[in-house]
This record gives C-alpha cells, structure tokens and sequence, in this order.
C-alpha cells in the first residue's frame, strides 16, 4: 500500500506539471482562434473578389448577408458560418460595411436587390482579449490583413498606412 505523504508528493507533483502546461495550452488556443479570425477575413477577401466580378460590376458587397446571398443558380460567396452580420466564430466577432458612401448607379446583377459600394472594410475582434486573442485584424479591398496587438479594436476604417500587415 501506498502511505498518506507518498499520495500527497504524487498530487503536488500533477498540480506542478498542470500549472506548467495550462498556460502553454491556453495560448495554442490563443493562436487557434486567431488563425481561424485571419481564415475568415481571407474567405470574405476572396468572396468579395468573385462578387466583384460576376455580381458587383467591379464593385463589393456591403454586408455579410449581401456577400452569402445566392445569386439565381448558383451558391453564396462566403460560407454559412459567416453568414450575418457580428457573427462569433472561434473567439472571434467578424464583421463586414462598406468603406465609403459611393454606390454604384445600378443594383447588383445576382440579385437586384441593392447596390453595392466602391470599397468594403472587414475586421475580427477578439470577444476577450487576452482569453481568446491578442491581436485584432481588419482587411479592405486590398487583399492584405492588418493586425494590431494587444488591442481589443482593430484598426479603424480607412486602415492607416501605419498599420502592421500580418506575415
């Protein structure tokens, strides 16, 4: 049989091994969550790029509603799971709206419903920082996702040329 001091070392010795590991799992999840953030940023990129060019006449969706809007025969420019407005995915709250106020003179040509804009402005905020990111991140029509750190908002609309690209 074991003695009541051995059971304890043994205890002590987990409790010390789990306090060296948690901190390391917490920030594999850290990174997780914001390589899905910049994911999404790259698929509503490249959902604008095939809007712009079969729906929007050169020019972008306004929301993410608009951009997962099925043309007639066809299917969305971005997946379901970026599908609204605010949407929370993987620690993450993603957002698209138009950059400016220029529209274009006609409706889109998938659907008619509404106009699309001259220029788009997308981010991803960490829900907590430092719990499920420490990087923000927006992206526009450019195609390069910017980052800011420790920061809870990302960079504001219009990106400052200032901004730090994610490598």
């Amino acid at each position: 049989g074991f003695t009541l001091i051995e059971l304890l070392i043994v205890v002590a010795i987990i409790g010390i091994i789990a306090a060296i590991a948690v901190p390391g799992l917490l920030r594999a999840r850290m990174s997780g969550n914001e390589a899905s953030a910049i994911g999404s940023l790259r698929a509503i990129n490249s959902g604008q790029a095939a809007f712009s060019s079969s729906c929007g006449g050169g020019f972008y969706a306004d929301t993410l509603e608009h951009l997962f809007a099925q043309p007639s025969g066809g299917t969305g420019f971005i997946s379901p799971d970026l599908s609204t407005s605010s949407v929370v995915k993987s620690g993450f709250t993603v957002n698209l709206a138009a950059a400016t106020t220029t529209t274009a003179s006609t409706v889109d040509a998938c659907s008619g419903a509404w106009k699309p804009t001259s220029a788009y402005y997308a981010k991803a905020e960490p829900t907590a920082l430092n719990g499920t990111g420490t990087r923000s991140f927006a992206t526009d029509p450019r195609g390069t996702i910017f980052q800011k750190v420790n920061s809870a908002t990302a960079d504001a609309d219009p990106i400052p040329t200032t901004a730090t690209p994610v490598q």
